[in-house]
Order: structure tokens, then sequence, then C-alpha cells
């Protein structure tokens, strides 16, 4: 059997990339940062008893520890490395450009160097992202389009593309880089704006609150699902020749028409709930991003599956059966007062 390991193995991506790797009898052990909680939530659904699964196993790192990442490699011997741990969050790059740079640029190249140093073949998957093309040269984006970042996080996603190229051709790495542009799940981060939409929308509709406050409602974004992303990463660690690729779905709908479509969804009017709040607004914006996946759909036979519709209702679905656990928290409470 192969084994993986997986960096950010308990965020969005990880969750199914974990999920697709144990189908295809995948020994995998996923990095994680130790905290004073677990923070397992998304992939608790995986073990039968008590955190144990004969195929997944979790072991303590963090990418600002170059030291600790060559341990584990050393130690496991893994065929596989997928990079998907990050401060992800792109908004928050600007408050945390520091910290930022050094776990998604500097994190990047001390696990290449642990790859490099490897005692066995390694193949390598680098995530990176649509926001390396910022303010976009053109349209759509290709792996051929020029980058232009307009945030610390970004930027650090650039680095690590280069980097990963470097290792490639100077080292004989085979080492890809997955350009993946925004992909979502019921899954996906409250911060992050889709899901912060479809949370507060089935809040509003049970009535446990009235308004939602965002920001550039104009910015528009190509959105796919994350479940159909992660197959697109095991994939390309899959070929002959490493290679890097874009990933999308190649069309583009702006906040507000996905906020307009989950709200719609719920027989409500979004006019009557959404509000301006400049606070979420970035010191740099990226206005556009729409991708041209022709290379991966050709060379790796890969296509998203599930619809902008689909994705904005199945995350809706997903955040109404929350919503609907806290009212009836919310009602018992009441009741006994």
């Amino acid at each position: 059997m192969k084994k993986a390991l997986i960096t950010g193995v308990t965020g969005q991506d990880g969750s199914y990339l974990v999920e697709l790797l144990l189908e295809k009898d995948y020994h995998v052990w996923g990095v994680m940062r130790r905290s004073s909680s677990f923070n397992t939530g998304r992939i608790d659904h995986l073990y039968k008893d008590l955190h144990e699964h004969p195929r997944l196993r979790l072991v303590y790192g963090d990418l600002t520890d170059g030291g600790n990442l060559s341990a584990i490699i050393n130690e496991i011997g893994p065929d596989e490395v997928y990079n998907l741990g990050a401060q992800s969050h792109v908004r928050v790059s600007f408050d945390m450009p520091i910290y930022t740079v050094d776990a998604d640029a500097l994190g990047t190249l001390r696990l290449l160097e642990a790859v490099r140093s490897s005692k066995k073949p390694v193949r390598f998957y680098q995530a990176s992202s649509s926001e390396m093309y910022g303010k976009v040269l053109e349209t759509p984006q290709t792996e051929k389009t020029p980058f232009y970042p307009r945030s610390p996080y970004g930027c650090a996603k650039a680095y690590s593309f280069w980097q990963t190229v470097n290792y490639r051709e100077a080292y004989g790495l085979f080492a890809c880089n997955g350009i993946l542009f925004n992909h979502e799940s019921p899954r996906r981060g409250e911060t992050f704006v889709t899901r912060k939409i479809t949370r507060a929308a089935t809040r509003i509709k049970l009535g446990l609150q009235d308004k939602l406050y965002l920001g550039n409602l104009d910015a528009k974004r190509d959105w796919g699902f994350a479940g159909d992303y992660v197959e697109a990463m095991w994939l390309m660690l899959q070929q002959d020749k490493p290679d890097d690729y874009v990933v999308a779905t190649g069309q583009s709908h702006s906040v507000r028409e996905f906020a307009e479509e989950v709200f719609a969804y719920l027989n409500l009017d979004w006019c009557e709930h959404v509000e301006i709040d400049p606070r979420y607004f970035r010191p740099s914006e990226v206005d556009i991003l729409v991708g041209d996946a022709s290379k991966v759909r050709k060379a790796l036979n890969w296509k998203p599956k599930v619809s902008f519709k689909e994705l904005a209702r199945m995350m809706t679905d997903a955040d109404m059966k929350i919503a609907e656990r806290e009212k009836i928290i919310k009602d018992s409470e009441e009741a006994k007062r």
C-alpha cells in the first residue's frame, strides 16, 4: 500500500483528501499543529472508535519547524506528500503578514528540503492558489498567465509556487503545483465569505439573527466544490511526469450572486438582510478570478462535477441542519425561563 503524508489534514481540503486516499487503500499520516484543544472535527467521522483507524494516523508537526518536518518524513517514508497546510485566509494575511509568509512561503521551502533529504523518492504536491494572479493580466487565467499577487497570502503562495518549480528542475523532484481556484464545501471555515453567507442566511430564516455584514459584493470568483478538487490533486501525482495545473470550473460569479442564490433558495430577499461593512474590504482588492482548466481536463481527464447552484444549495442544506439544532437549544433555554 502507498503511504501519503498530508499537512493541513484538519482543514477543508485535508479532510476530503483523507477520504479519497483511504478509499484508494492508502496509509495516511496527517500533520496537525499542537494546540490546547483538538481541531479534528472535519475528520472525526472517519474514526470508528476513539480516534482509531487502521490506516489513518495523526502526528504533531508545524510548517515553521523544518527539523520536525524532516524527522516526520524520514520516520514515515511516504510515497506522496501533499502540502495543504497554510494560514489560508486572505484578509487575515494583511493583519498577520509575517506569520503568513513564515507558514505559507518558508513552510513550503522547509517541507521541500525535508522531501529532498528523504531516503526514498517522494512525489510532492504544492497547494498553489488563484490569489497569485491577483490583479489579473488576462482573463481567463491559465498556467502561463503572469502572477500579480495583491495580498501577503498571494505573495507567499507565489514564492511557494516558484520554489516548487525550482526544486523540480534543480533536484529532479517529482513536484507539482495545483493552482486551485476558490473551492468551497459545507466544511469551509465560517469566516470565509461563502460559508459566512450560508451560515447567516439559514440563521436568518429561523429567526436566530437579523443581518449579514459583508464587504465587496462585486468581487468575482471561480467557485467549485472542494471534494472535486482533491481528486485533481491526487491525479497530478499519478502521472509519468510532474507538471503544474490550473484547477477551476471556468465560470465566475460575484459575491452578490452567491448571496442571491442562497437567500432565494430559502425564499428570502437578500436585500432586506445584507449590509456592507467597510471592515471586510481588503486594502488591495482582487476584482475577478476565473480559471481556464483546459490543461487539467485534457491531461488528467478531470472535470468538476458539482455546479455553482448545486454547491450553494449543498452548503445551505448543511448549515440549515446546524441552525435547526441551534434553534432547538435556544427554544429549550427560553422555555426554562
